[in-house]
């Protein structure tokens, strides 16, 4: 099986969920930037407190930041990785390849979580969470898309992408992206 993953999906996909049943099944280490972020910030590391200024603010942890705490969980890694959250953007996608390079660790396979609009819409509906009404969905759902879409055809065109439908039940999409990298 490929070792060191990279999940793409929109928001609701679920990707979260199938990187944590994977990880845990694989005994791959699961690298969530937005909790490497929290964790660095509560650490009061010096990335961290970096991070945090930023992130007081309200605004986004620059691609250097969040390549360095990439760079420093993956180096000297002896068992496999899924990255989820990262890269969000061609930029970020490109920035990541010489650094995996550097550290002889190159991204194996990109699962792609696809999912019709309106099971999105649904699920993040459903987690109940303040900021998501059904505009504000929609709208991350194009701001994915806009961002995204480049991600998808760059790494297609490099030959390690598989997509994966994830409308139905999780046991059903686990066993659908296991199978995609056996």
């Amino acid at each position: 099986m490929k070792e060191r993953l990279l999940f793409l999906g929109p928001p609701g996909a679920g990707k979260g969920t199938q990187a944590a049943l994977l990880s845990k099944k694989n005994h791959l280490l699961h690298l969530s930037t937005g909790d490497l972020l929290r964790i660095e910030v509560s650490a009061g590391t010096v990335l961290g407190k970096k991070a945090a200024l930023i992130m007081d603010k309200g605004e986004l942890v620059s691609d250097e930041i969040v390549l360095s705490i990439v760079q420093k969980n993956l180096s000297g890694q002896s068992q496999g990785w899924l990255l989820d959250g990262f890269p969000r953007n061609l930029v970020q996608a490109k920035a990541l390849e010489p650094l995996l390079e550097e550290i002889m660790q190159p991204i194996q396979a990109v699962i792609l979580i696809e999912a019709n609009d309106e099971i999105l819409v649904k699920r993040l509906l459903e987690r109940g969470r303040a900021d998501d009404n059904e505009k504000v969905i929609r709208n991350r759902l194009e701001i994915y898309r806009d961002k995204t879409a480049p991600l998808i055809n760059y790494y297609s065109v490099k030959g390690l992408l598989k997509s994966v439908k994830g409308n139905d039940e999780v046991n059903i999409v686990a066993k659908r992206i296991q199978e995609a990298l056996n």
